[in-house]
């Protein structure tokens, strides 16, 4: 009789708790998004082919390059290998320095990297500062939002800036990195004054609806590498007086005229976190020998 009554009152507590059990509700997250699609503009076959050419050769003739240290794997020695040491002569030793000095680990000169800004960090820190007189974006960067902010940031500081396919395949190797998905040349650079000067006529202005000065810029640096009667090294010397007189100009200027200014509606987009619901797996605890 006891083990009856004890079995309806769990089914009894069982289906209570089934019905008190609600669906939980998915958060959804509201948060304000751009009207503007931004986009980097597609390079010419030849003007693409004429940049990695210059970035290439002019690398080259520098000889920047960042050696890293040799990782050496441990191993045992075994009984003949460690006599075999011990009866080596002191001739061994000095070869054995020399090479070590010849190769220190890092760059090779720590003053010519200083002019250049490599990766995505490191370029937008130099644009914020306005310390950048041309920028170079690889196309290989997934996803798409890694360098679509340097757009914008670019067209604001006025500084020339686009998209190159294959820069992280040609100019990682020569200066010895993995990959580069931005490249930035700094005004200071003395080093990179020429190609600096060949490389911003082939690359085409960006589009930002509310700076209309860049497509202004971009076109005096075509005319005058149209006119072909110019020397690369006079345009290397006039290209941080240009950068500067046209940015004194604008600030000079009157308010802008804002009749033909179009107002967009701003988006909102509802985000819905981890919408498939998958869990993570739960962590191993690692299990405390016992001594």
């Amino acid at each position: 009789g006891d083990k009856t009554q004890n079995h309806l009152r769990m089914s009894v507590i069982q289906q209570g708790t089934a019905t008190l059990r609600k669906a939980k509700k998915t958060t959804v997250k509201t948060c304000l998004d751009n009207p503007f699609v931004f986009q980097w503009k597609t390079i010419d076959g030849e003007d693409m082919h004429f940049i990695l050419e210059t970035l290439e050769k002019r690398i080259k003739h520098i000889g920047l390059k960042k050696i890293e240290s040799p990782r050496k794997k441990k191993r045992s020695l075994t009984k003949k290998q460690t006599e075999r040491k011990c009866d080596a002569g002191t001739s061994e030793l000095p070869k054995e320095g020399t090479e070590s000095c010849q190769q220190k680990p890092g760059w090779t000169d720590i003053s010519i990297r200083r002019q250049l800004a490599i990766g995505v960090n490191e370029v937008t820190k130099a644009l914020e500062k306005n310390e950048l007189l041309l920028l170079l974006v690889c196309k290989s960067a997934k996803p798409a939002m890694i360098t679509s902010h340097l757009i914008e940031l670019s067209a604001s500081r006025a500084t020339p800036a686009g998209q190159v396919p294959r820069l992280s395949e040609t100019v990682a190797p020569l200066l010895g990195l993995t990959s580069i998905l931005a490249l930035g040349f700094k005004k200071q650079s003395d080093k990179f004054t020429e190609t600096i000067a060949a490389i911003i006529p082939k690359i085409p202005a960006l589009e930002v609806p509310w700076f209309q000065y860049g497509t202004e810029e971009s076109m005096t640096y075509a005319d005058t590498d149209s006119s072909g009667n110019v020397e690369p090294e006079e345009l290397a010397e006039a290209l941080g007086d240009k950068l500067t007189s046209q940015k004194r100009k604008h600030m000079e200027n009157n308010q802008p005229d804002l009749s033909n200014v179009i107002l967009q509606p701003l988006k909102i987009k509802k985000l819905v976190p981890n919408p498939n619901k998958i869990k993570k797996p739960p962590r191993k605890k690692k299990k405390a020998f016992s001594v």
